[in-house]
């Protein structure tokens, strides 16, 4: 039960980005940016324009909140639910965009 509460709550931090939703989804169709399995994101191009760095910065930081509430809330380590995240998150990905795994950008 514990896993399930904990799945459902990463699935709700994955989407909690709203407002860049749309800067989110172009950058991550582009190539520009991808998922890791850390439950971050990264950029993908080598540099980045200063537009696409602090949206993952934003992003990140927002995530990295939640991730510690969760973490607290269910006595859980924050880099287990980091983990958790990353998986989901790369589950989640759509098609064509880019994942990291093993240190490799791969187009899922």
């Amino acid at each position: 039960m514990k896993k399930v509460i904990l799945s459902f709550y990463l699935l709700c931090v994955l989407f909690v980005t709203n407002t860049w939703a749309t800067d989110l989804t172009e950058a991550k169709a582009n190539g520009l940016i991808g998922e890791t399995t850390t439950g971050y994101l990264a950029t993908v191009t080598v540099a980045p324009s200063g537009e696409i760095k602090t949206l993952v910065d934003d992003i990140n930081a927002k995530r990295q909140s939640h991730y510690q509430k969760i973490a607290t809330k269910n006595g859980a380590s924050l880099e287990a639910i980091e983990r958790m995240a990353g998986e989901t998150a790369i589950k989640k990905t759509l098609s064509g965009n880019f994942v990291m795994v093993n240190g490799q950008w791969t187009k899922k």
